[in-house]
């Protein structure tokens, strides 16, 4: 690899990815690739923390290194790959499960949320994946992690069990930094724009996929929650206005002062249908060759295949050192 600094992130099989995944995330991991090396996977082994089908999740991985591909990421520039084919995950995740204290997990936000949504399956593993996620970075020694804002606490945790390995073992791990975008960082639901947009949302409205088709992206837009001012401008209190004027700025470029004069005088109705066509027009290429990719199952598996391989060297070396470190006798 080039001498630049190191960027790791994953994503989870769980669907389709939302509007809120490509704007906060993965829409950045292309343009990174020229400036830093690029580590890209398809975390299907955090996905199993909670019920998975079998034959939907192992589609729904295939369709999500595909979806990759579309978003932009190069497999010549970047190392692109499925975790579960790579066994140093696992293996790094148990020593740094040995370095997590207890109480630091039991404090994850996420954890007491899918506690409280899946409540016949708290299992182990939905308890510890945090360290699951540390060996992820960790195992590569990333310098960075581009993360929205609610995966911050986990880097944070990723943080802690580097430096107390480091105290413990002396230093070795790079105590990996938050990559955020400015804008665009976290996109709120259509439906109720207070929370999240999330792929598990009951209701179909609240959530754009991105390959959903132009009619669909628009209808969708068009039935989105906003308040009864009919003004398009961004200030506290007008949290559905605020979060269309997010989504249209990441889209176009635009600034929140040229959108408000782009539309003052103008309705709410015309903004959403300017919004939802400003979208599907920039989803669209990524619609196109995502159809093409998934129709050619042997190019993807060459490409899983060779960035799996390229991932288990690198890793294998980092685990190497860790087990020297933590006393294990050399095989």
């Amino acid at each position: 690899m080039e001498d630049k600094k190191l960027i790791f992130s994953g994503i989870q099989p769980t669907g389709t990815f939302t509007l809120g995944n490509y704007i906060g995330a993965v829409r950045n991991w292309g343009p990174l690739q020229d400036d830093y090396n690029c580590i890209y996977c398809v975390v299907d082994m955090h996905a199993i923390t909670v019920r998975q089908e079998p034959a939907k999740l192992r589609q729904n991985t295939l369709n999500s290194y595909a979806l990759l591909m579309a978003c932009g990421i190069d497999v010549e520039k970047s190392i692109l790959f499925i975790q579960s084919h790579v066994k140093t995950h696992a293996e790094l995740n148990w020593i740094l499960c040995c370095n997590t204290q207890f109480g630091e997990l039991s404090r994850m936000t996420q954890f007491k949320d899918k506690s409280k949504k899946h409540p016949d399956d708290i299992n182990a593993g939905l308890f510890t994946y945090p360290s699951l996620m540390a060996a992820d970075i960790l195992a590569y020694n990333a310098d960075l992690v581009p993360v929205g804002v609610d995966q911050k606490q986990h880097l944070e945790l990723a943080r802690n069990i580097a430096q107390r390995f480091n105290q413990r073992y002396g230093d070795f791990f790079t105590v990996p930094e938050p990559y955020i975008a400015e804008v665009g960082a976290k996109v709120m639901s259509l439906q109720e724009p207070s929370k999240k947009m999330s792929k598990s949302d009951d209701n179909p409205n609240a959530v754009i996929l991105i390959l959903d088709d132009k009619d669909t992206i628009i209808r969708k837009f068009k039935r989105a929650v906003t308040d009864s001012e009919a003004e398009v401008v961004y200030r506290e209190g007008k949290d559905g206005i605020n979060n269309l004027m997010t989504i249209y700025s990441s889209v176009t470029g635009k600034d929140f002062k040229s959108i408000e004069a782009e539309f003052a005088g103008k309705g709410y109705g015309d903004f959403k249908l300017a919004v939802g066509e400003a979208v599907a027009d920039h989803l669209e290429p990524v619609r196109t060759e995502f159809a093409r990719l998934i129709q050619d199952k042997a190019y993807l598996k060459e490409c899983y295949t060779a960035g799996a391989e390229k991932a288990l060297r690198y890793s294998q070396r980092t685990l190497n050192k860790v087990y020297r470190k933590v006393g294990f006798v050399d095989r």
